[in-house]
């Protein structure tokens, strides 16, 4: 997808407080993310009504750009398709991809849609970060905290793994 004349780039967002004590407005907006849990990260385009649901959901949620290594180590590591079974070249065959870095490539460029690619899970699950997190999860990001938009992200991704 193109935006005025330039390539679009993807999010890539971590749900990292869970459901509970929650409204039910972000409530809605996290499971239109795919994000119902604790820990589950998913790949979105830069799109209005994507950021929109960031801004809404931004108590709850990290994001930050999802650069293609970083996606290729997601669906390398914790990408699935139905029954919860590790993604293998037979299935990135039939959706029309030679190898893992032709679909990162792709979801990072918003080429392809990870909640639109049939027979994939739609998010990851993550576990929590070993060595823990070194700021508040309940502030944002400018406040000393994790949430919202993240630089850091991408780190702390890699330690959830």
């Amino acid at each position: 997808m193109r935006s005025n004349g330039k390539l679009m780039k993807s999010f890539l967002i971590v749900n990292m407080r869970g459901m509970v004590s929650t409204s039910n407005q972000v409530k809605d907006t996290l499971k239109s993310l795919n994000l119902e849990k604790r820990f589950r990260a998913t790949i979105v385009p830069e799109t209005s009504s994507y950021v929109g649901m960031l801004k809404k959901a931004k108590d709850q949620v990290s994001w930050c750009e999802a650069t293609t290594p970083l996606i290729k180590s997601l669906l390398e590591k914790r990408g699935r398709k139905e029954g919860w079974k590790p993604l293998q070249t037979e299935d990135l065959n039939k959706l029309g991809y030679e190898n893992l870095d032709n679909l990162a490539k792709d979801l990072s460029q918003s080429k392809a849609i990870l909640q639109k690619l049939k027979g994939v899970k739609p998010s990851f699950a993550l576990s929590p970060p070993r060595g823990g997190f070194k700021r508040s999860i309940r502030r944002n990001y400018n406040q000393g905290g994790i949430l919202g938009a993240n630089p850091d992200l991408p780190n702390i991704v890699e330690k959830m793994l």
